[in-house]
């Protein structure tokens, strides 16, 4: 490789990193909302999320999520998701085991 290949080489590299240095730039500067941002609440706060998981064994997990000021127990299994507990008042159905992929089946 001769020396004005490698500095070809660099000079690419250069303009590349230069080009993302500007747009994060614009970013900031402007405050561009990328597509698939976080959803935030109305005080820009997340609304939902993960307290706790923990395994019961290699192929079932128990998920404790909070959503808003609710928190719900739910089972993940490869069978489906299972509501274990809801906050009082959240809903009078009992709890229903659904198919994962389909919940509203």
């Amino acid at each position: 490789m001769d020396f004005l290949a490698l500095l070809r080489t660099f000079g690419a590299l250069g303009v590349v990193l230069g080009l993302l240095v500007g747009a994060l730039w614009l970013v900031r500067r402007y405050n561009i909302k990328l597509p698939g941002g976080m959803v935030v609440g109305h005080n820009g706060e997340r609304r939902l999320a993960v307290v706790e998981r923990i395994s019961i064994d290699a192929r079932r997990s128990v998920a404790l999520i909070r959503r808003d000021d609710t928190e719900h127990l739910v089972m993940i299994a490869p069978e489906g998701l299972l509501l274990l507990d809801a906050a009082p008042g959240t809903s009078t159905r009992p709890p229903v085991a659904r198919k994962a992929g389909f919940p509203n089946a």
